[in-house]
């Protein structure tokens, strides 16, 4: 069972730091216009208005991303646990 929990962490770990290198990824990206239309003074202030809302918006949905992973996470660890906590009966059976 031990590979299981050892797996199922393994993915979740996996997932994290994907959804965290996809998002650096993302909002590089997406500044890319913004930094530029910063670079024009009259489109400055609202440039960087926008770059401020578009990466709190990236921010917040791969901060889902994460907090979804992490309660998949927990249960599958419950799951595991329960499983491994069965799995003595099942062979006494």
């Amino acid at each position: 069972m031990s590979k299981l929990t050892d797996l199922q962490s393994f993915v979740q770990d996996a997932i994290d730091r994907g959804a965290t290198s996809i998002e650096e990824v993302h909002l590089a990206i997406a500044n890319m216009p913004l930094d530029f239309l910063a670079k024009i003074a009259t489109l400055e202030g609202m440039a960087e208005s926008a770059k401020e809302i578009h990466t709190r918006s990236i921010g917040n949905i791969y901060e889902t991303i994460r907090a979804v992973n992490l309660k998949v996470g927990e249960i599958a660890a419950r799951l595991l646990g329960k499983e491994k906590a069965a799995a003595p009966e099942k062979e006494a059976a």
